[in-house]
This record gives C-alpha cells, sequence and structure tokens, in this order.
C-alpha cells in the first residue's frame, strides 16, 4: 500500500472508511504517472464503502473517480459516464483535459427498440465527458454457470448481436465506437466469427488479459488473436490453484501471477497505437473453474481434450497452495478497501517500471 510516512495503517482505515476523496497517498508526495488508467470495477469495494457511508466524493462520481486516479498516478478512468448532466460532463473533460487524462465510458447495450434512447442519451453524455470510447460487456456471468443447454448459448448469441446492432449506429452518429469484453462468454473463434458478422469499424474488442483461460484459452495467445480487432484492453494477472471439480482462477497484483504481461501489451500497441490500457483486478476470493463436470461442457462440447490437458498442465505447473491464494470475501468491508487500494498502488508502480505504460 501507498501510505505517507506520517500515516499510520490505523489512520489509512479511518480516512478510507470515512470515504476520504485520497486517504493514501500523502498530498506532497505523489507517485510518478503511468499510462495505465483504471477500470471502475478494480474500486468495487470502495464504491460499496462510499454507498455505505453516503460519502461525500464518492467514486461512482466519475469527476471524484479521475481525481483519485490522478492522484494514484494512473493515467486516465474507465467508468459508467452516461448519467452525467451536462455540466458534470463538461467538468470532467475540462479536469481531464488540464491534467492531460483520458476518459472512456462503460454501459449496457440496448436490448430493445424500445431501449434505443436510453442508449443514445447515454452516448450523448460519454461523447461530451470527452471520451471516444465506451467499453461494454455482452454476457454479465459466466457462460459454464449462466447455460444449460447449447440452445441457450446460441439464443444469447443471437440477442447480443441484435442488441450491437441497435447500438452500432447511435455510437456512429456520437462520433464513438463500442468495445465488448472477452467475458467468459465467447472463445477466440466464435468471438471473431461473431465481429465479423456484425461487420463495423465502429464495433471492436476491449482485450481482457485473463478471461478467456477459463474457457481453456491461453492468455498469450487470446490477446494476440484478438489485438487487431482491439479497441480497449483490461490489464491483469492471474495467480492459479487446483480443487477437486477443476481449477482456481485469482486476480493478482501484476507481476505475482502467470503472465509474460509485456510481450501481452506489446502485441496490443503494434496493432492498435492508440489502444490506452486500464487495470482490471478484483481484491476478492479465487473464481472456481469446475472444468471437470458434466455443466461446466454443455456448450463446449466441441473443444479439443487436447485443449482441456494444455490447461490443466498449465495449472499444475503454476499452482499456489490455497493458503497462499487471495482470501478476501470474508474480511470487515474496510479491510477490503486498505488490500483492494493497495493493489492499485503496487499495479500501477509495475505499469510505470516494468510495462513502459
Amino acid at each position: 500500500m501507498i501510505v505517507s510516512m506520517k500515516c499510520t495503517r490505523r489512520e489509512a482505515l479511518r480516512l478510507a472508511a470515512a470515504g476520504a476523496a485520497w486517504p493514501l497517498v500523502g498530498a506532497q508526495d505523489p507517485p510518478a504517472r503511468t499510462g495505465l488508467g483504471i477500470a471502475a470495477f478494480t474500486y468495487r469495494h470502495r464504491m460499496e464503502l462510499d454507498r455505505a457511508r453516503r460519502a461525500a466524493e464518492p467514486l461512482s462520481d466519475p469527476v471524484h473517480f479521475l481525481e483519485h486516479a490522478r492522484r494514484a498516478g494512473a493515467g486516465g478512468i474507465q467508468t459508467d459516464l452516461g448519467k452525467l448532466d451536462a455540466e458534470r460532463a463538461a467538468e470532467l473533460r475540462r479536469r481531464a483535459e488540464k491534467h492531460g487524462l483520458w476518459v472512456e465510458g462503460s454501459t449496457g447495450l440496448p436490448r430493445t427498440k424500445e431501449d434505443v434512447d436510453r442508449f443514445d442519451r447515454e452516448m450523448k453524455a460519454t461523447r461530451e465527458a470527452g471520451a471516444r470510447l465506451v467499453r461494454t460487456v455482452l454476457l454479465g456471468g459466466r457462460r459454464y454457470e449462466t447455460f444449460d443447454r447449447a440452445e441457450q448459448f446460441e439464443q444469447f448469441t443471437e440477442r447480443s448481436r441484435a442488441s450491437l446492432l441497435l447500438a452500432e449506429p447511435v455510437v456512429a452518429r456520437h462520433g464513438l465506437k463500442v468495445a465488448f469484453e472477452n467475458h467468459k462468454d465467447f472463445r477466440v473463434p466464435e468471438l471473431l466469427d461473431f465481429l465479423k458478422r456484425i461487420g463495423s469499424e465502429h464495433v471492436g474488442v476491449c482485450v481482457d488479459f485473463g478471461n478467456n483461460f477459463s474457457l481453456l484459452e491461453d492468455n498469450h495467445a487470446v490477446v494476440e488473436a484478438l489485438a487487431p480487432v482491439s479497441l480497449a484492453a483490461h490489464v491483469k494477472d492471474m495467480a492459479v490453484g487446483e480443487y477437486e471439480d477443476g481449477f482456481l482462477l485469482a486476480d493478482v497484483v501484476l507481476g505475482e501471477g502467470l503472465h509474460d504481461l509485456r510481450p501481452m501489451v506489446e502485441a496490443l500497441r503494434k496493432a492498435n497505437p492508440a489502444l490506452r490500457f486500464s487495470l482490471e483486478m478484483c481484491a476478492r476470493d479465487p473464481l472456481r473453474v469446475p472444468c471437470f463436470t458434466e455443466k461446466y461442457w454443455a456448450t463446449l462440447k466441441g473443444v479439443p481434450g487436447s485443449e482441456l490437458a494444455a490447461a490443466v498442465r498449465t495449472v499444475r505447473s503454476h499452482k499456489l497452495p490455497r493458503e497462499k491464494l487471495p482470501k478476501v470475501d470474508d474480511l470487515p468491508l474496510e479491510e477490503r478497501v486498505r488490500i483492494e487500494e493497495e493493489n492499485v498502488g503496487r499495479c500501477l508502480a509495475y505499469a510505470r517500471e516494468k510495462l513502459r505504460l
């Protein structure tokens, strides 16, 4: 955790619990800037604490989030901008331009024609806030937990395509692009085919560094394959372990997991020099990937056994004992906030010093 020499751990917790805009970094000693931004999900515990304490400067407000990120030494933010009114959007844009920071939006797609007006308003606010891109997800959950039959996944695919086709002319009209995240839904061949069917220069991918390992794909290969269609990126590192039904997948501080992050960053930079990178790291217990269960394979029957074997080999060659994997979920909220803040500081430092971001 980055803490002023005069700030004890107890004081840091007290300030964090109070919802201070920047409790953990001494105002006279801000860290050096990195180009790595911060995605809102990285601060999910802090935002929960803000709601509980009715904080005066909650990070759910993009203006306060931007200021918090600036003081942390981040290069920008990726968050929901669609609820900003014109005055607040202009304020966010002014502050971002003043400090040389960037902003990206994050929102849900329109699901029906009746929802397009809502989406249009959000895209107008997003553009007024200075963003040029909005990130979204097609599936809020995980493929192997959500669907019991292949037909259900096929129906989801068609609904997602319909939503993107509703969204595409709206983002184009506002001079934006929409990047959907590989969110434990599509394997790479499916995703590329899906994107080809959309067929728009305004639609691409927010490349997540870790999600597709849960679908038995090598994360380095995923980044390489998606680089040509990348518009944004979520940087993360992962640690793994084993359990009886499959393997455990945990977010860890950059540089402490199984990824060789530099080549992944460079592959995306080469394909899209304008791409912006956001830290998306969640302080939580490891996720369970039940790849030895029947339900897991309900929509993945065409995946060859060789890919399961390769994933298991990766897990067994990099696995950590369960006690060394993150254990966060049962901690008091204030302690989760402290861990979250410490993780962010360490990740930004690593990005600056090791990744040339």
